[in-house]
């Protein structure tokens, strides 16, 4: 992957997002769901009223990860898209677990299945152990995929997206509502309910 394979529009690469690996330590998942945010277009980012110090992370260069608080208890990661200078991402919604799921238990010991530890994009901050110290991490600074560190990487393994990802509107909002902005890999048991 290259910087630039992130500086397009969100709703363009949310989909091709699909597939690849999330990895922070020894934990890794397969994005399987994401959401789009249109920065400044989008009355439901958190860029829309202009940066300020809680989303400058999302006006910089692409290919970052934006980690924020909500509800007063939850960290969300997001993968910063678009031109620097304007804000955009893309929400991590849910992971598939493909590695350290012993220490994604421990994370989160309420999850009963597995399917249960990264389905919703505050359970997969808590099994991949993401918060706001992560805030603004460089995603390809490892290069291909290796883990130098332990900080957040996103990996291409080869597995591409879905030809065909599953579409419909984005959940947990309260405007923008009718964007059609959510994708997901069709059939996966991983997806947020």
């Amino acid at each position: 992957m290259q910087r630039a394979d992130f500086e397009g529009d969100p709703v363009t690469v949310a989909p091709w997002l699909l597939n690849k690996m999330l990895v922070h330590g020894g934990q890794a998942g397969r994005i399987v769901e994401v959401e789009a945010y249109g920065g400044e277009i989008d009355p439901a980012s958190h860029a829309y009223r202009g940066q300020t110090p809680r989303t400058s992370v999302m006006f910089g260069p692409p290919g970052h990860l934006y980690v924020y608080f909500t509800y007063g208890m939850h960290w969300c990661a997001n993968v910063v898209c678009g031109p620097e200078g304007q804000a955009a991402a893309a929400l991590i919604r849910a992971l598939e677990p493909v590695r350290g799921l012993e220490d994604m238990r421990l994370a989160r010991p309420a999850a009963r299945k597995e399917r249960d530890l990264c389905n919703g994009p505050a359970k997969l901050c808590q099994a991949l152990r993401i918060s706001g110290v992560d805030n603004g991490a460089d995603l390809l600074a490892a290069g291909q995929g290796s883990v130098v560190g332990g900080g957040v990487l996103l990996v291409d393994d080869g597995t591409p997206p879905p030809k065909r990802p599953a579409r419909g509107t984005r959940i947990g909002i309260r405007v923008g509502t009718e964007k059609r902005w959510r994708f997901w890999v069709p059939g996966q048991a991983s997806v947020s309910r």
